[in-house]
C-alpha cells in the first residue's frame, strides 16, 4: 500500500490519539496533586500549570487527529475505489454483479470500508484511558480498582454485544442497498420499453419492493444503538457510584488523600465515557461490512495476458474442440474450425445457437472452458495485452459509445486524425458526422444519433483492428443501402484481415467466402455459401 492510499496519514492518527489518551490519563492525576498542594499550601500553581499544558496538548492532539483521519478516510477511499474500478474493467464482461450493485459497491461500501483503519485507531485509543486508569487506580487503592473494574466489566458486555448484532444487520443493509440499485439500474436502461408497455406502476412496485426490508434493517440498526446506548447510560454511572462509594469510605478512613479522591473521581468518569465506543463500534460494524463486499468483487479474478507477440501471417483463426459452459447448460459443444487468414467469415444459426459466444471467444472478451483458440497458430490467452487488443478489435449490435466527442468515440484514445478518418469513411460515418456543427468535436452526450449511426460508430471504432475484426450483429440497424455499402467495404478490405462476422441476413451470408452454421453449439456445416444454400433448414434460419 501506498501513501496515496491513504495510510501514509494513520501513524499520525495513531500517535496524536495515542498521545491524547496519554493526556487524558495524566490529567486526574495532575489535578489531583493540584488538589493536595492546596490542601498543604505547596505551590498548587505548578501543578495547575502543568494541567494548562496537559489540555493544550490534548486540544491540539484532537485537531490533528480529525485532520488526518480525515485526509486517511478519503485516501483510502479513493484508493478502494481505484481498485475497485480496475478489478471490474479487467476481469472483462462478466455476469458476477449487476450494475447497480456494483455502483452501490463503488458508492457506498467503498466509503464505508475506508473508515475502517482510522475507526480501529480511535476505538483502540479510546480504549486505552480505561485500561490506563485502571491500572492508576490499582496504584492508588486496589479496592478502587476492584469496584472500577466490576462496572467496567458490564459496560464491556454491553459493547460486545452491539458488536456482535451491528455487524451482522450492516452486512444486511448493504446487500439490500445493492440489491434496490441493480433493480433501479436496470430499469433505467429499458426506460423506454417500460414506457411503451404501460407498466410504470408495475416497475415501480418491482423496484420500491425491498425498500419495507431495507426499512426494517435501519430500524433493527437503531433499536440495537438505542438499546445499547440506554444500557450503556445506565451501567456507565454505576462505575462512577462504585468506585465514589468506596472512595469515600477509604477517605474517611485516611487511607487515601482528597486528592487521590477526586483523581479516583475522574478515573471513574472515563471509565463511565466507554460507552462512547458504540458510535466507533458502529462504525467499524458498517466498515467489516463494506470489506466484505468489496472483498467479493477483488476475488474475482481479472483477465491474464501472456507475453509473446504475433508472428507474420494472414490471420488464422483456429477453434480447436472448444467448450463453453454456463450454469448446467453447454453454449458451444467441441467446436473445432480453421478459419483462413484473410477471408470474410459469416456465422449464422438460430438464436441461441451460440453465435455470439463463438465471437465472444475470438475477440477473447470470454475464455472456452476447455479448448483452445488460436490466431495464427499462437493461443489468445498467451498474447500480451497490447499484441492481442492491436491485432484484434470487436463491434456489437448495441454498442456503448464511450468519449466526450464523437471523433472520441472513434479513436478512444488509440489513434490519431488519420486513422480517424479512414476509419469513419469506410464505414459511413464520415457521410452523418460532417453534417454535425462542430462535426467530430460533438459532444457525444448531445449527438443526436439513430440506432444505426450508433452502430456505424461502434464499427469504426472497431475498424483499427490489425488482424481480426470480430462483428457481432454489428450492422443489424443499418439501413439496406448503407449495409450494401459496408458489407462492400468489408467484403473488399485492402488490408486483407480476416473478418468474422455474426448475422441475420442472408444477403451478409452470400456475400461472405465462407459459413459457419451454428446449431445447438455445434458446428452443423461450414463451407461457401452457394453450397449451403440448398441444404435443408439453412434458408430457414433467416426467417
Amino acid at each position: 500500500m501506498t501513501t496515496g492510499a491513504g495510510r501514509g496519514w494513520l501513524p499520525a492518527v495513531g500517535v496524536a490519539a495515542l498521545l491524547g489518551s496519554a493526556t487524558v490519563l495524566a490529567l486526574p492525576s495532575v489535578l489531583g496533586r493540584a488538589v493536595d498542594a492546596v490542601a498543604t499550601k505547596d505551590r498548587p500553581e505548578r501543578w495547575l500549570l502543568i494541567a494548562v499544558a496537559l489540555i493544550a496538548v490534548g486540544i491540539a492532539c484532537d485537531l490533528i487527529e480529525v485532520i488526518a483521519g480525515t485526509a486517511a478516510v478519503a485516501g483510502r477511499t479513493a484508493w478502494l475505489r481505484n481498485q475497485l474500478v480496475e478489478r471490474v474493467l479487467t476481469s472483462g464482461p462478466r455476469d458476477t454483479f449487476d450494475t447497480g450493485d456494483l455502483v452501490s459497491r463503488l458508492s457506498g461500501s467503498a466509503a464505508d470500508a475506508g473508515r475502517a483503519g482510522q475507526a480501529s485507531i480511535t476505538a483502540v485509543a479510546m480504549a486505552v484511558p480505561p485500561i490506563g486508569s485502571l491500572v492508576l487506580l490499582l496504584l492508588i487503592d486496589p479496592w478502587l480498582a476492584v469496584a472500577f473494574l466490576g462496572g467496567v466489566l458490564l459496560v464491556v458486555a454491553v459493547l460486545w454485544i452491539f458488536t456482535r448484532r451491528t455487524a451482522e444487520i450492516s452486512l444486511a443493509y448493504q446487500q439490500t442497498q445493492g440489491r434496490i440499485a441493480a433493480t433501479l439500474t436496470e430499469a433505467l436502461t429499458g426506460l423506454r420499453t417500460i414506457t411503451a408497455a404501460g407498466t410504470v406502476e408495475r416497475e415501480e412496485r418491482r423496484i420500491l419492493d425491498r425498500l419495507p426490508q431495507l426499512h426494517e434493517q435501519g430500524l433493527r440498526t437503531w433499536r440495537v444503538l438505542g438499546r445499547s446506548g440506554a444500557q450503556a447510560a445506565i451501567v456507565g454511572p454505576l462505575v462512577l457510584i462504585a468506585v465514589l462509594a468506596v472512595g469515600g469510605i477509604r477517605l474517611v478512613h485516611d487511607l487515601i488523600t482528597p486528592g487521590e479522591y477526586f483523581a479516583a473521581a475522574q478515573y471513574a468518569v472515563i471509565g463511565a465515557g466507554l460507552g462512547g465506543l458504540t458510535g466507533v463500534l458502529g462504525q467499524l460494524a458498517r466498515a467489516r461490512g463494506g470489506i466484505v463486499r468489496i472483498t467479493e468483487v477483488m476475488t474475482v479474478q481479472p483477465i491474464d495476458y501472456g507475453s509473446l507477440r504475433l508472428p507474420a501471417g494472414p490471420g488464422r483463426l483456429t477453434f480447436d474442440e472448444v467448450v463453453v459452459r454456463a450454469a448446467d447448460d453447454v453454449l458451444l459443444d467441441h467446436v473445432s474450425l480453421d478459419l483462413p487468414g484473410g477471408a470474410t467469415i459469416a456465422v449464422v444459426g438460430a438464436s441461441g445457437a451460440g453465435k455470439s459466444v463463438l465471437a465472444a471467444l475470438a475477440g477473447r472478451l470470454r475464455d472456452p472452458d476447455a479448448g483452445q483458440v488460436r490466431l495464427d497458430g499462437v493461443p489468445l490467452g498467451a498474447l500480451s495485452r497490447q499484441a492481442l487488443r492491436t491485432a484484434v478489435q470487436c463491434a456489437f449490435e448495441r454498442p456503448v459509445l464511450v468519449g466526450s466527442t464523437v471523433g472520441e468515440a472513434i479513436t478512444v484514445g488509440r489513434s490519431g486524425p488519420a486513422e480517424l478518418l479512414t476509419a469513419a469513411r469506410a464505414t459511413r460515418v464520415h457521410d452523418f458526422v460532417r453534417r454535425m456543427p462542430d462535426g467530430y468535436r460533438t459532444p457525444l452526450a448531445t449527438a443526436p444519433l439513430s440506432g444505426g449511426e450508433a452502430q456505424r460508430l461502434g464499427l469504426a471504432r472497431a475498424w483499427t483492428a490489425e488482424r481480426l475484426l470480430v462483428l457481432d450483429d454489428a450492422t443489424s440497424s443499418l439501413d439496406t443501402a448503407t449495409e450494401v455499402q459496408i458489407s462492400r467495404t468489408l467484403t473488399n478490405d485492402p488490408r486483407r484481415r480476416t473478418r468474422l462476422i455474426v448475422t441475420h441476413r442472408a444477403a451478409t451470408a452470400a456475400r461472405a467466402d465462407l459459413v459457419v452454421w451454428l446449431d445447438h453449439g455445434r458446428v452443423r456445416a461450414a463451407g461457401p455459401p452457394g453450397l449451403l444454400w440448398d441444404q435443408p433448414g439453412f434458408q430457414e434460419i433467416f426467417g
